[in-house]
């Protein structure tokens, strides 16, 4: 039971990032010495350390009580400095990892091979890489297990999975706890910044003709100083007035669509829209993510719809309950 505690928390470091990874799976890992946690980390993002590497610089730094000088986050600076340790210094400590460790070598050196330079006590792993080609890092370690809370990892990575072969399409709302929506912002800035966030780093943002004519909205970055989404509105008629915010950001491009022939191709897809959008695409719809905000409303608008959900995943962004959940059908 031990072991699924810490691959748990793993998971739940893990879902923090969930989509802001892209195109890397979300991935947490947890170093514990003795039964100690000493280190709960996760990828944050596409091109920067791993969650093994990630949690082992903060380990070290725990046992040491001394910080690094680089950024944990450059994971070439990374590797080097652990492979600089006392070959004994990990020798006792266990390592929870949501995903197995990659073997390959990409814009990060190899988690697999650096584990086995550093040789710690035990590698647990929730469940095996399942790209081709990506596979192998247990191999490289003869003291790796997996399975713990397998089911869960593998539900972790699901999106990875998905925008590998087509589009990963999120639709994210926000409603009030008694399913209101509209009447300017609802969710708190923590929400708010979330979801640009998430804008940054997918593909396409996907609206509706409807929030152009009625919202007249911006659909930028700016809570992160990040450059904003390219746009691609899904509708029967063009009629839009140009000179409102959103044709106006600079760096971004607008597109005006007919159809949703463009979700066949691998990428990362977020929809944001209101009840007119979510039936449009309800076929379409991998996942939805939920901002359901402390409060009451007499606003009349919600989403009128039935689809059937199963949750995933359920954290907070200040006062607010988020909770990442499945379509899986009507």
């Amino acid at each position: 039971m031990r072991d699924e505690f810490y691959m748990q928390l793993a998971l739940d470091k893990a879902w923090e990032y969930q989509g802001l990874t892209y195109p890397n799976p979300a991935v947490g890992a947890v170093v514990t010495l003795e039964g100690n946690i000493l280190a709960i980390e996760a990828h944050q993002k596409a091109g920067s350390s791993h969650a093994e590497v990630l949690a082992l610089l903060s380990a070290y730094e725990t046992l040491s009580n001394r910080s690094v000088d680089f950024d944990p986050c450059d994971s070439h600076k990374a590797h080097a400095f652990l492979l600089t340790l006392p070959k004994d210094f990990f020798a006792q400590c266990t390592i929870y990892v949501t995903l197995e460790p990659c073997s390959h070598e990409g814009k990060t050196p190899s988690c697999a091979s650096l584990l086995q330079s550093l040789a710690l006590r035990r590698v647990v792993i929730g469940t095996e890489d399942p790209i081709e080609g990506h596979g192998g890092g247990m191999k490289r370690l003869g003291n790796a297990s997996v399975g713990v809370l397998k089911e869960a990892c593998q539900a972790l990575i699901e999106s990875f999975l998905l925008w590998q072969k087509r589009a990963f399409v999120l639709f994210k709302l926000a409603q009030t706890t008694n399913g209101r929506i509209g009447g300017g912002y609802l969710s708190s800035q923590a929400s708010l910044t979330h979801v640009h966030q998430l804008r940054e780093v997918c593909d396409t943002l996907l609206i509706g003709g409807n929030t152009v004519r009625e919202d007249r909205p911006t659909l930028d970055c700016r809570f992160i100083q990040a450059q904003a989404p390219d746009v691609k509105i899904y509708t029967k008629e063009d009629n839009f007035d140009r000179d409102i915010p959103l044709f106006t950001v600079e760096k971004r491009r607008v597109e005006i669509i007919h159809t949703l022939d463009f979700l066949e191709q691998p990428s990362f897809v977020l929809v944001e829209g209101g009840e007119g959008m979510l039936n449009a695409l309800k076929e379409k719809i991998d996942w939805m993510l939920i901002y359901q905000t402390p409060k009451l409303s007499t606003n009349n608008l919600t989403y009128n719809t039935t689809m059937n959900l199963q949750f995933l995943h359920q954290d907070k962004k200040d006062v607010d309950l988020m909770i990442w959940s499945k379509n899986i059908g009507h």
